[in-house]
């Protein structure tokens, strides 16, 4: 397996104004995501997409790899998909620029699916809920996850799915974890639809793949440290790199 990092960075933000050039301990915050990129096992390159010279300037002053796109694309898959298309490789793994604290296990274990015989078209992360954990489960900003045996995904929802009619105990609820990897085939195949019905209802870019009929495969972890969104949770990543740091 060839599989390649992409990462996707634009300078603005609605709810942090440049929060990729935030500063956390001396490095800006994009730097910090690619710098625990660069720890995965099973990737050969990172590279970061971006529309901004600020982003690419700040990168390029590391050694980082950059690619600029168009200021057009309507999300951060449809970015990836045309810096993919200068690049070539088999499997391409989308990592939001926002996740410095991200994982780098968390990033083999999605990219995993592609080692063996029956690849997916498409990889992600769920993280197991307790059923009482009502607080996240009802909270719209939580997006949960439907699987099914095969652990390929049934649906993505904000809305608490399954509803319990009648309430087990035995219920499994997932919380999405939106790190994703796509084969360069359905990465190029995903860009080229337009946003569909459930996609725009819900706002997950993901139910465009399913709604299309693509098969996400769902790897199940029981590791996730905050993104960045708001200025909230940079003050809570800059809390928990000291803390690392100091150690």
């Amino acid at each position: 397996m060839n599989a390649v990092i992409l990462i996707p960075a634009r300078l603005d933000s609605s709810r942090l104004p440049k929060k990729m050039l935030a500063d956390l301990e001396g490095e800006p915050l994009i730097v910090r995501t690619w710098r625990q990129a660069l720890q995965s096992k099973y990737a050969d390159r990172v590279v970061v997409a971006t529309d901004s010279r600020e982003i690419a300037g700040a990168l390029e002053a590391y050694g980082a790899e950059v690619v600029m796109t168009s200021p057009e694309a309507r999300c951060g898959t449809e970015r990836i998909a045309e810096a993919a298309r200068s690049i070539d490789a088999e499997v391409f793994l989308n990592l939001q620029g926002d996740e410095p604290l991200i994982d780098p296990g968390n990033i083999d274990r999605c990219l995993e699916p592609f080692l063996g015989l029956d690849p997916p078209d498409c990889s992600t992360l769920v993280f197991p809920m307790l059923s009482d954990d009502c607080q996240q489960i009802e909270d719209p900003n939580v997006v949960k996850v439907v699987l099914n045996r095969h652990g390929n995904a049934l649906y993505f929802s904000r809305s608490p799915v399954p509803f319990q009619r009648e309430v087990y105990a035995s219920t499994q609820f997932y919380r999405h974890i939106g790190l994703y990897a796509f084969s360069a085939d359905v990465l190029q195949r995903y860009a080229a639809l337009p946003p569909s019905m459930l996609e725009l209802a819900e706002s997950l870019e993901q139910l465009r793949l399913l709604e299309n009929g693509f098969r996400i495969r769902c790897v199940t972890t029981t590791v996730d440290h905050p993104g960045v969104n708001t200025q909230e949770d940079l003050e809570l990543v800059r809390r928990i790199l000291r803390a690392s740091l100091s150690r």
